[in-house]
């Protein structure tokens, strides 16, 4: 048996236009359009490209985009200050701080300063809180994208055994509470999981957001099993290359599940569109517009 591969891609580009035609009916009704604020301190290779993505992809669904960019040396008073005044910014439904932040810099503080209402990345503690008890809010880009996934694969997910292999803020915890409000049976499981091969090999759906390369391998997954690999790590090969892997040993685990995400091309391009969703949503949200809730 092979597995079928998740095209993340397709799915998030399906998600987009779905934004893109709300945007416009939203642009008709209230003669403005969404706005995304997106601040990037320093130089960070990386945070510089997922934030270029970002801008793209808010840009193409008749969004607007406002950067900002600090310096790698400014101060944590700096910051707080640019974020009040995106929080009193009417043309800001959404900001986005591109995280790691210099070491000067209290994550948690800029996080929590961000209004809950426009904290489009879910990672505020009001948000979390929100989606522990079940109320409406903003949840993180990353797990709300794979839950996308896992519903256009399998439909119904009541009654599903569903295994989470990492207990982080952003993408673990919320993920097992997402499925626990589809109705799965859930296990968050960890480093210090007893018997993680058993544990996943119980589990119908496995979310694996552990940020270890191929730590979990074909023969643990439960046959026919729906797996979701948020793992992006490069890692140097013998010839000197770097090639991106995920937290599943993916030429052993397309043998055993019954679908799987790939790495690249799986959850990565569904996180951008879960913004882009969450960004309309917020604007949706305050000028009290009826869009799809579907989206």
């Amino acid at each position: 048996m092979t597995a079928k591969l998740i095209d993340g891609k397709a799915a998030a580009l399906a998600l987009r236009e779905r934004v893109a035609g709300e945007v416009a009916r939203f642009r008709e009704a209230t003669g403005r359009v969404p706005g995304l604020a997106v601040v990037l301190v320093g130089e960070h290779p990386p945070s510089a490209a997922y934030v270029r993505s970002k801008v793209k992809a808010t840009r193409e669904a008749g969004m607007k985009s406002f950067e900002h960019r600090l310096p790698a040396s400014v101060g944590q008073d700096q910051i707080a200050a640019l974020i009040d005044e995106l929080n009193a910014d009417p043309a800001v439904d959404g900001i986005l701080v591109q995280l790691p932040l210099p070491p000067q810099v209290d994550e948690r503080v800029i996080i929590t300063r961000i209004s809950p209402d426009k904290d489009v990345d879910g990672f505020h503690p009001v948000n979390a809180g929100r989606l522990a008890i079940g109320l409406p809010g903003f949840v993180p880009c990353t797990p709300l994208g794979c839950l996308m996934l896992l519903k256009q694969e399998l439909g119904e997910l009541s009654g599903l055994d569903a295994i989470v292999v990492g207990r982080s803020n952003i993408v673990g915890k919320p993920m097992a509470l997402l499925l626990l409000q589809a109705n799965c049976t859930v296990t968050v499981a960890h480093s210090r999981t007893r018997d993680l091969p058993g544990a996943v090999r119980r589990s119908d759906i496995v979310v694996a957001a552990v940020g270890r390369p191929e730590l979990i391998r074909g023969h643990w997954l439960k046959p026919g099993a729906t797996v979701i690999d948020v793992g992006q790590e490069r890692v140097e090969q013998p010839d000197g290359t770097r090639k991106l892997l995920g937290d599943v040993a993916f030429d052993e685990a397309v043998e055993v599940a019954g679908a799987i995400t790939p790495v690249p091309g799986g959850v990565g391009p569904m996180t951008i569109a879960c913004l882009i969703r969450n960004t309309f949503v917020s604007a949706a949200r305050r000028e009290r517009f009826a869009y799809d809730k579907d989206l």
